[in-house]
């Protein structure tokens, strides 16, 4: 067994999206290899209405699948074949966007005015590009849940672990999305399959991932008084821990405990022509999708 070595952490960058949406985002718009399949994933985590309420008005996609997880709060959706619902506390969407829809999501508050959860948009290969779109929506009580006996849980929201399957399928990256948290003090090592990239985002409390020559800790060069120094990083809230290749992941806890997503899914390696909510393949895909919205061709009754 090979623990997985630690790429990269880094700190989600706030941004402004939708009709005034404060967030952060984990990752997105820069090497779209760097996650593949994964292009983006934001993180929606908000007390004040103010700052989330205008939502995310219509909009379209083409070519990717989009994965909606709320953890408070809810999101009113609605799209242009005619379907719409609302997903409440623990549940999910996987969307596939496929040939095309126009679709817009709304998030409300819960009784404290939190809104929280999370956005992954995930690439289709070419030969499902145009695909008929679909939906996958889930409730939080549908989510398989595992505690294990030093208290570590995991919701798996796809795919396969410790014997129990998530709810979400037919996804072509084949991907793996966990829930997962851990207590404080705690060490834990997870199964990673070999052949899928891999990240954590942790969104609450610390935690030190660890590679097989630095078992106790990320080992990281840092200036300190003007010297370079050795130290042990541990990973906080809202950073994104990218991984190499392996078939484990290893995660020491944090005085506070930690809760993070595991994702991994399998590379597609494919090129990518990518412009706001439409990734294809080629430049001339890309054109004619933005043809199609601007001809009022863009939503086909079924996929090629």
């Amino acid at each position: 067994m090979s623990i997985r070595p630690v790429l990269e952490t880094r700190a989600a960058q706030p941004v402004i999206e939708g009709a005034g949406v404060h967030l952060h985002r984990a990752f997105g718009f820069q090497d779209p290899s760097e996650l593949d399949p994964f292009l983006m994933m934001d993180h929606f985590r908000n007390d004040d209405p103010a700052q989330y309420q205008a939502g995310f008005p219509w909009h379209p996609h083409r070519g990717i699948e989009t994965i909606t997880y709320v953890l408070s709060g809810s999101v009113e959706h609605q799209d242009s074949l005619g379907n719409n619902g609302t997903l409440g506390a623990g549940d999910v969407q996987w969307m596939t966007a496929g040939s095309g829809i126009l679709h817009q999501e709304m998030p409300a508050p819960d009784r404290a005015g939190v809104n929280h959860g999370f956005q992954l948009w995930a690439n289709l290969p070419s030969d499902l590009k145009m695909t008929s779109p679909r939906y996958q929506d889930v409730e939080a009580r549908e989510i398989p849940e595992i505690i294990d006996d030093d208290g570590t849980k995991v919701r798996i929201v796809v795919g396969n672990f410790w014997g129990k399957r998530g709810p979400v399928d037919g996804i072509a990256a084949d991907p793996q999305y966990l829930d997962i948290s851990i207590p404080p003090g705690v060490k834990k090592t997870l199964p990673v399959d070999t052949y899928r990239q891999a990240f954590a985002y942790i969104f609450e409390g610390d935690a030190a991932f660890a590679d097989a020559s630095a078992p106790t800790g990320i080992l990281l060069e840092k200036e300190v008084g003007g010297e370079e120094v050795h130290i042990r990083d541990m990973s906080g809230d809202r950073t994104l821990v990218r991984f190499g290749t392996g078939d484990e992941v290893t995660v020491q806890a944090g005085e506070q405990g930690v809760r993070f997503l595991l994702i991994s899914g399998a590379p597609i390696r494919e090129p990518v022509a990518w412009h706001g909510p439409i990734v294809m393949n080629t430049q001339e895909e890309l054109r004619q999708a933005f043809r199609d919205l601007r001809n009022d061709t863009f939503i086909r009754e079924s996929g090629m």
